[in-house]
């Protein structure tokens, strides 16, 4: 922003004001294209899972009911 006691630049030449240029005529934009939609295609999981989309809980016989692994005896 210019400071309101710095009047230098107006006494510069090749400063002075540009002529006002008539306002051109506003055309409209031009119709945009229609995108073309990807079709959805539904993806096959790994493991089973219930309505809820989470995997169908499995008993391991090698883990715990805490996820830990269970220490078989030699």
């Amino acid at each position: 922003m210019r400071d309101k006691k710095d009047n230098a630049t107006f006494d510069l030449p090749g400063f002075s004001p540009a002529a006002p240029l008539e306002p051109e005529a506003k055309r409209p934009p031009p119709p945009r294209g229609k995108r073309a939609t990807l079709k959805q295609v539904q993806l096959e999981l790994l493991e089973p899972t219930d309505t809820s989309g989470l995997p169908v809980w499995v008993r391991d016989e090698n883990l715990d009911l805490t996820g830990l692994p269970v220490w078989a005896p030699n």
